[in-house]
């Protein structure tokens, strides 16, 4: 005997069916609308509208200039994301002293922002930028990396490939126009952002065959960028080339035999680069340079307070062929880096110490703005242990405090802006072996190089300086 109703599972097994079937469709459909013939990639989560204005842009000050001062770079985690009482915390202490904010297009926080052609992601850019406006800061946008479509890779929100290798790689020649046309809907999205910085480190262009940069390539990128940002706005400012300036023992046999010093040696194939940018470029508003006061081999060289003075010589290098085009700095390192990229290997006094006279030597080789590349850990409850950074991580309530390497930067920001004219002080004979000092008509900035007490007299005076202590004194 049957039950009653067995056979009712037929007409349900058909109705699951059909309604399977049309979800397949939906699904299907929903693909086909979300890929561009040809590309062959999803464009979920995308806009085609991404030169269209983001937000309320700020009003750029009518000095501002090419010069921006001294300030940081975001990097992957910052202070536009966390605790809402640490974000404000932040973003009201930058306001107190406003400093100049790099951020990139993709990588290093920012998420891929065109993963098909003509189709745009700038959610990660947009909040980042919104941090910048909330904090008061100069907006500055360096203009890499590229995505992958642009560089033999897949199109597709889904298909972006975070590895080092990919992002580091240059866009193809045959995309050059695309990655121009992409800075160019930047610039409208953001009509604040004054300031664009051509790629970064001349990553990617590298000419194997042979063993030098592809001075000549990145120069064609460089120059094609240039003119799509003039196109959009005449008073935006661009800038590079962000080469790394390097530095080799100077028994390497690809040293400079002209720049170097008892910090080692330029590689001549980072000079021969610039030389070629700076002969063929369309044009530019400033200088843009990276590097470390360290060699290659992580060499110190004669020590750490010494070795900063390869910021100096670089910089009067620079300066000797660029007029009176300003010089930045986008990125400068002090203390070598583990396997892991930390650099948690000395004592915070230390670090600030050395900064302080790294900062010092850009300033004395003429530069005028320069980034602090700014370290943030994810995990917070790491409290303030966190090398080199500015504040503490900004994912629980209580963080966003100010950090040792926030007072040096904001400070050295304020005392001596673009424009600073720098003055001699006086320094005790027995004095100058052991500090360092820079000053102008208002402010002293000194440094104990020593790892122990001492009695300076600088400027006139003379005070006490606890081991590898900065000292602020007002004229």
């Amino acid at each position: 005997m049957r039950r009653h109703g067995w056979n009712s599972g037929v007409p349900r097994w058909r109705l699951a069916a059909l309604l399977g079937v049309a979800v397949v469709a939906l699904a299907l459909v929903l693909t086909l609308i979300n890929t561009l013939p040809g590309d062959g990639g999803s464009t979920a989560g995308t806009s085609p509208e991404g030169d269209k204005v983001h937000g309320t842009p700020a009003v750029p000050p009518d000095d501002l200039g090419p010069d921006v001062g001294w300030g940081f770079t975001h990097t992957q985690f910052s202070a536009d994301r966390g605790s809402d009482k640490a974000t404000r915390r932040v973003a009201d202490r930058l306001r107190a002293r406003p400093m100049p904010q790099i951020q990139h297009i993709m990588g290093w926080g920012a998420g891929n922002p065109e993963p098909v052609k003509g189709r745009y992601d700038f959610d990660d850019l947009d909040r980042r930028i919104d941090f910048v406006r909330a904090s008061g800061g100069i907006p500055v946008v360096t203009l890499c990396c590229a995505p992958d479509w642009m560089k033999g890779g897949r199109s597709g929100s889904d298909n972006t490939n975070w590895s080092m290798a990919s992002l580091e790689s240059a866009p193809d020649p045959e995309h050059f126009d695309d990655f121009a046309a992409l800075a160019a809907t930047v610039a409208k999205r953001y009509p604040d952002v004054r300031h664009f910085i051509v790629w970064n480190e001349f990553k990617g262009f590298w000419n194997d065959s042979e063993d030098r940069w592809d001075q000549e390539g990145y120069t064609e990128l460089y120059n094609r960028v240039h003119q799509a940002l003039k196109q959009v706005n005449e008073d935006i400012m661009v800038g590079g080339p962000y080469l790394v300036m390097d530095s080799l023992d100077p028994r390497d046999h690809d040293a400079s035999k002209t720049l170097k010093g008892p910090w080692g040696a330029l590689d001549r194939r980072v000079l021969d680069a610039f030389e070629y940018w700076n002969k063929h470029k369309a044009g530019a508003d400033f200088v843009v340079v990276d590097g470390s006061s360290y060699t290659r081999d992580d060499e110190l060289l004669p020590d750490e307070f010494a070795a900063t003075d390869k910021f100096t010589a670089v910089g009067r290098w620079v300066r000797e062929r660029i007029g009176d085009l300003p010089l930045w700095w986008s990125e400068y390192y002090v203390e070598p880096a583990d396997a892991n990229d930390d650099r948690d290997g000395w004592s915070e006094t230390r670090r600030v110490a050395v900064h302080a006279a790294g900062l010092m030597a850009m300033a004395r080789g003429g530069a005028t703005s320069g980034s602090y590349w700014n370290p943030e850990k994810e995990d917070g409850s790491a409290g303030s242990d966190c090398a080199g950074c500015l504040w503490t991580p900004t994912n629980a309530s209580g963080g966003g405090k100010a950090l040792p390497m926030y007072g040096l930067l904001s400070r050295f920001n304020e005392e001596f802006p673009p424009g600073t004219a720098y003055e001699s002080v006086s320094v005790a004979d027995d004095d100058k072996p052991n500090v360092r000092v820079l000053a102008d008509d208002e402010a002293v900035l000194v440094v104990n190089t020593l790892d122990r007490k001492i009695s300076a007299e600088v400027d006139g005076r003379r005070f006490d300086m606890g081991a590898y202590e900065v000292k602020w004194l007002s004229r």
